[in-house]
């Protein structure tokens, strides 16, 4: 199925308690085609988030680029917690403290997990690590992977995180922006998407865990810098999003050991005007889904799957950070058939988005100061 190409013209578990017990300021109420809403603020301390996460007790866990990590409760971001991994902070958001998920089990084991570029700026590294929350600590820190990507480049590090429901942990690895070749190489983590387990180790049957030479961590390769990564409410596969580099953003569907072309095929062009590739598409490679022509810039990405929003239910969110927009797709299949631009009014970049597990849809922005909001219904 070839791809649909659509450019950015703008269309203007569950539980009744918000994850965060505050009833915030509304910002502002807007109209889409399937429902009226009001963006209330959680909180607007933050400085440059990232990524955020739920804490089963209604707390908000949440990452700012810099290195801090901070819990939000009640409308209020605490103090940066004690313990949180050293990264390499560069003036650019894909480099410092990026990605974050809480544990499947952490009532259980209080364990909390960050993807993150580490090193300095002669050699650095995206790691993940996880720890244990203890109050306003992170105790018994352990690097658990790192890949083998060293460089002097910070840009593109990728470091979503996401769970599967068998209990492996996703995760997202850039292609360091000035190695682009090596997305095609199997012995390397740039460029990948990775699958291993919740301790670091690699499961005995991810695609090429067998083959001579191979990273056996890689699921998929040939991606650019994907910056968000979902799981369908139905069919439990991953959906993710792909920085393209001038045009070619992407939405795919990850499979197993699959090529996604990046930067043998691509619908975009270099940053000078330059032609990366004759091929749009290729035998054995995976053609996305839909791709923007101009950029939009994606980000954080979720499906809806609560009640708060009936007929938003399958419908697929998308942050937006070039044209600082929230993107709502209807789907049917696996075909997106609609994209609708939200939060014009708002005007921030959207780094992040998640459903909450009291059925509302929660984002994140990444100012300086940013914040963190929750979309509600309006009462008629």
């Amino acid at each position: 199925m070839r791809p649909i190409l659509l450019a950015l013209a703008a269309v203007a578990f569950q539980t009744s308690t918000p994850a965060s017990s505050d009833t915030g300021e509304v910002i502002l109420t807007e109209t889409s085609h399937q429902a009226e809403f009001q963006l209330v603020e959680i909180t607007g301390a933050l400085a440059d988030p990232w990524s955020l996460d739920f804490l089963p007790d209604g707390r908000l866990i949440v990452t700012e680029w810099s290195g801090a990590v901070k819990i939000v409760k009640n409308g209020v971001a605490s103090v940066s917690l004690r313990g949180a991994p050293t990264v390499l902070r560069r003036d650019e958001q894909s480099a410092g403290m990026l990605g974050v998920a809480v544990h499947p089990d952490f009532a259980q084991n209080q364990q909390v997990y960050f993807c993150f570029l580490h090193g300095d700026y002669d050699s650095n590294v995206s790691r993940i690590a996880r720890a244990r929350l203890d109050g306003l600590a992170l105790v018994d820190l352990e690097v658990i992977f790192e890949g083998n990507d060293r460089s002097e480049e910070y840009h593109h590090s990728g470091c979503r995180l996401t769970w599967s429901k068998d209990g492996n942990l996703f995760a997202t690895f850039g292609d360091r922006r000035h190695l682009p070749g090596d997305s095609q190489k199997l012995d390397s983590s740039t460029g990948t998407i990775i699958r291993i387990n919740d301790d670091g180790t690699i499961p005995t049957d991810n695609p090429f865990s067998g083959d001579a030479g191979a990273r056996p961590e890689i699921w998929a390769y040939g991606v650019r810098n994907v910056q968000g990564i979902a799981s369908h409410p139905e069919t439990g596969a991953f959906w993710f999003s792909e920085h393209g580099s001038l045009g070619g953003d992407e939405i795919n569907i990850l499979m197993r050991g699959a090529n996604y072309g990046w930067p043998i095929a691509t619908y975009g062009i270099d940053y000078d005007g330059s032609i990366i590739t004759d091929d749009v598409e290729l035998e054995g490679v995976e053609g996305p889904l839909i791709y923007w022509r101009p950029s939009t810039a994606p980000s954080g990405l979720a499906f809806y799957a609560g009640n708060q929003f009936p007929h938003w239910r399958g419908d697929l969110f998308m942050g937006s950070l070039g044209d600082r927009r929230l993107v709502r797709m209807e789907l049917r299949d696996d075909r997106i058939l609609f994209q609708e631009h939200l939060l014009a009014e708002l005007d921030e970049r959207i780094r992040d988005v998640r459903m909450g597990p009291d059925g509302y849809l929660y984002i994140l922005t990444d100012a300086d100061p940013g914040g963190i909001y929750r979309l509600e219904p309006v009462e008629n």
